[in-house]
């Protein structure tokens, strides 16, 4: 999450026990971030999966990643039925070094 907060991505955490996650406020769940979302990174046990893949169809989200370690078929097929991007047993921040990607501007910045 920090890697991805320090090259300008918007990340809004996701914890049902915790009020505020690196400067970001938490919320209780998917449904409750005000904001839209695009990926829904997931850092769970692969059993938990499967629900989240159906919040994260629900909230019209465009990808579920699971990070490394994390797979399920089952949340996979799920998504994948609810026209998301899956992405598993990968690390998000990883992958986004991995394929160096230039940091995002701000949205009121240009060229």
């Amino acid at each position: 999450m920090k890697k991805l907060q320090r090259v300008g991505y918007r990340v809004s955490p996701m914890n049902p026990r915790e009020q505020e996650v690196l400067g970001e406020k938490a919320c209780p769940s998917l449904a409750d971030i005000p904001e839209r979302v695009d990926i829904v990174d997931v850092f769970r046990r692969s059993e938990d999966t499967p629900a989240i893949a159906d919040d994260a169809v629900k909230i019209g989200a465009k990808a579920l990643w699971l990070q490394t370690g994390i797979s399920s078929e089952e949340a996979a097929a799920r998504a994948t039925a609810g026209g998301l991007t899956v992405i598993m047993d990968a690390c998000i921040g990883a992958t986004h070094a991995l394929l160096r990607v230039p940091p995002k501007k701000p949205a009121n910045q240009t060229a």
